[in-house]
């Protein structure tokens, strides 16, 4: 039998990331990639029709079913996935967010899919980064259909019907500073795009920092709701345009040094 790792004594971390992954991470929707796999690189018509607004989920469920009844691959799904290039610059927020690890958790919170997000970072070599990934549950079966599963249900009216994201930040949050002996995130930085990633941000303080991505969706919808002076939205608002832009204001930060009482 192995022998039990002693109980780590290394002091919490001081700062929580949190990423989005398409547009923020990878500089293209995963979906969108891996349709180029498809006969002609393309959906026939009435398929992409039969979107639904707030009900993505089940129309990559449709695409997925679609592309493996025409003979599309795993080994074609991967390849097209595991080369979406990196938004600029996130390589290098990834860097310095690996040589200050000892301040940093960092956690990917997306509604791709698993299977499309371990694909691509194991190729790019930054999955160890990362302490939890909270994406819709992908895998393939028997038959070499990539099936895809919503992430869960919730009540939110604001939010697609299989992921509420403000819901995953609050229950990771309050679990996390249970797990840490009542120790809660200094501070917690939020990375993002797309008009998703607007709702978690009323979980966040006045001490957290949301970075949308300059000219996206999350970026105007934000610029809005401080223009109309939204009732509950507290967090800061820092817009970037590539990863360094992000790095830049978390070594400013970083300097702030704290501990948790």
């Amino acid at each position: 039998m192995a022998a039990l790792s002693a109980p780590s004594t290394a002091p919490p971390k001081r700062f929580l990331v949190l990423f989005d992954f398409d547009e923020t991470i990878v500089n293209e929707s995963s979906d969108d990639a891996v349709v180029r796999a498809a006969p002609g690189q393309q959906l026939p018509d009435w398929l992409r029709q039969s979107y639904r607004e707030g009900h993505y989920n089940e129309h990559m469920q449709r695409v997925l079913a679609y592309m493996a009844e025409h003979g599309v691959t795993e080994d074609s799904i991967r390849s097209m996935v595991e080369n979406i290039p990196p938004t600029p610059g996130l390589l290098s927020l990834f860097q310095y967010l690996q040589a200050h690890k000892q301040d940093f958790e960092s956690v990917v919170v997306s509604d791709a899919n698993m299977y499309f997000i371990e694909a691509w970072m194991e190729r790019a070599g930054v999955r160890h980064l990362f302490h939890r990934i909270f994406t819709n549950p992908a895998s393939f079966d028997a038959e070499g259909r990539l099936v895809l599963l919503p992430f869960h249900a919730h009540s939110c009216q604001q939010c697609p019907e299989n992921m509420c994201k403000q819901v995953i930040v609050r229950e990771y949050l309050a679990r996390r500073q249970q797990e840490r002996g009542d120790c809660p995130f200094q501070r917690v930085f939020y990375v993002g795009d797309g008009a998703n990633d607007i709702c978690p941000m009323l979980a966040l303080g006045p001490r957290d920092t949301a970075f949308p991505r300059r000219d996206f969706p999350m970026h105007r919808l934000l610029q809005k709701m401080q223009e109309a002076g939204t009732e509950g939205l507290k967090v800061n608002v820092v817009p970037w345009a590539t990863g360094q832009d992000v790095v830049d204001c978390l070594k400013r930060l970083e300097k702030e040094r704290g501990h948790c009482s």
